[in-house]
């Protein structure tokens, strides 16, 4: 009886075979098949003219991306936004940098792209960003310092400690912060606030401080120019603290001093100094047993 019912089996699947063998395709496929085609087809068609036509775009404009539109509808928009670490920008800035607007949806807000870009800002440092759901972002950041301001080619923008631009001088917010002049000046920031630190009592008279040649700096002091040496400039500077401490040398009529010799100190009189000064030599000459 098993080998019997084998054999029936056998067949009776070798025949089903051969039928399903002779159906068409229209035949083998399930009821409503081709309904579901046609639409698919229809609606492919419909999608494509409505991205041809421009609709799309304008779509995407109003009411945002798709799928954001209908997350939104299921209630998972963007309800409020807490910003921590904001202190020189504003929440419009922030929200605009890390684009997110009321169009904007919980479940697919690519946090990681989000943070990229606010990373892109120039005064922001580090952030964060972070969804509760069902429709809360938590943004945080560390803003970078203003630490100093740097002025190229006429323009003066505001600089982090480490170089970085951070904003733009557009009022007197930054005034009182240290000026650093010249090519490359931005990142020998630390050189030169380390200068001013060593500058004792004269540390308050340092206007600004230039970068010459990439290589040395000269120092803006009550109007005088102080040339350092290229080679311990801290040292040679220690050398006008006691200079100005018993000569009280930029009292005097001089425009200019020149440190950059080890060995000796030069100064630049004012025109008018130097006028007098050769009158005086003139008049000098003049006098009876004068040397010529």
């Amino acid at each position: 009886m098993l080998g019997r019912f084998s054999l029936r089996s056998s067949s009776r699947s070798l025949s089903v075979r051969r039928l399903r063998a002779g159906q068409s395709w229209a035949e083998r496929l399930p009821r409503g098949t081709g309904l579901v085609g046609v639409s698919a087809a229809l609606a492919a068609v419909a999608l494509t003219g409505f991205v041809a036509s421009g609709r799309y775009e304008s779509f995407v404009v109003e009411q945002g991306r798709p799928l954001d539109f209908i997350a939104r509808m299921c209630g998972f928009g963007v309800r409020r936004v807490t910003i921590t670490g904001i202190s020189r920008m504003y929440e419009r800035e922030v929200l605009a940098a890390a684009g997110i607007d009321w169009r904007s949806s919980v479940p697919f807000l690519d946090v990681t792209e989000a943070r990229d870009r606010l990373l892109r800002v120039p005064l922001i440092a580090q952030a964060s960003v972070r969804k509760i759901y069902p429709g809360d972002i938590v943004i945080t950041q560390v803003e970078r310092e203003p630490a100093a301001l740097w002025q190229k080619d006429g323009v003066i923008n505001v600089i982090a400690a480490d170089g970085t631009v951070i904003d733009a001088m557009r009022d007197d917010r930054y005034a009182s912060l240290p000026l650093v002049v010249g090519e490359n000046a931005n990142a020998k920031l630390p050189e030169y606030l380390a200068l001013i630190a060593s500058a004792g009592p004269l540390a308050d008279r340092i206007k600004a401080g230039t970068f010459v040649s990439g290589r040395r700096w000269t120092l803006k002091l009550d109007g005088v120019d102080v040339r350092l040496p290229e080679t311990d400039p801290a040292g040679a500077l220690a050398r006008l603290v006691r200079l100005e401490g018993r000569d009280k040398l930029l009292e005097k009529d001089i425009i200019a001093v020149d440190l950059r010799m080890p060995d000796r100190v030069v100064v630049r009189l004012t025109e008018e100094a130097a006028a007098a000064r050769a009158e005086a030599q003139q008049a000098q000459k003049k006098k009876p047993g004068a040397p010529t």
